[in-house]
């Protein structure tokens, strides 16, 4: 295994494990959702359709894991995760389905403003940030947990 993928592997566990924590009492029970649903970022940032499908994957699993209603997640897109969320992106219906789930699923403008990218040229069911990054720190300040596939 390459050192790259190592050092990815290692951020997934990292936040599968926060995520999984979340939950947890100090004895180790999982404790009953409080009224704050936890939350968790997923990053899309890189062209590889097999990181795409992992992240949808990944979201899938929260929801499955904590139940839909009981877990924000959002799904961030920028720099070179760019083609998962345009018209022609072979996920597109992954794309509205996830959406459907209620996760947000969200383009970074910063991306599609450098890519000479419109509205119109992404997929309908999304939403926007000004800057992807700045949406996954701020996340991450008030206690979401990231993870990066």
């Amino acid at each position: 295994m390459g050192r790259w993928m190592g050092r990815r592997l290692a951020v997934l566990a990292l936040g599968v494990v926060l995520a999984g924590c979340a939950g947890m009492r100090g004895d180790g029970a999982r404790a009953p959702m409080a009224a704050g649903k936890p939350g968790v970022v997923i990053q899309v940032s890189d062209a590889d359709p097999k990181t795409w499908n992992q992240a949808l994957n990944v979201v899938r699993n929260i929801q499955n894991e904590y139940g839909m209603d009981k877990v924000n997640v959002e799904l961030v897109v920028f720099g070179n995760g760019i083609g998962l969320l345009e018209k022609s992106s072979p996920q597109a219906s992954r794309i509205s389905e996830t959406s459907l789930t209620g996760a947000k699923v969200l383009m970074c403008e910063n991306t599609m403003a450098g890519r000479k990218k419109t509205r119109d040229d992404m997929l309908p069911d999304i939403g926007y940030v000004k800057a992807g990054v700045v949406e996954i720190i701020e996340k991450q300040k008030l206690g979401w947990a990231v993870v990066r596939p």
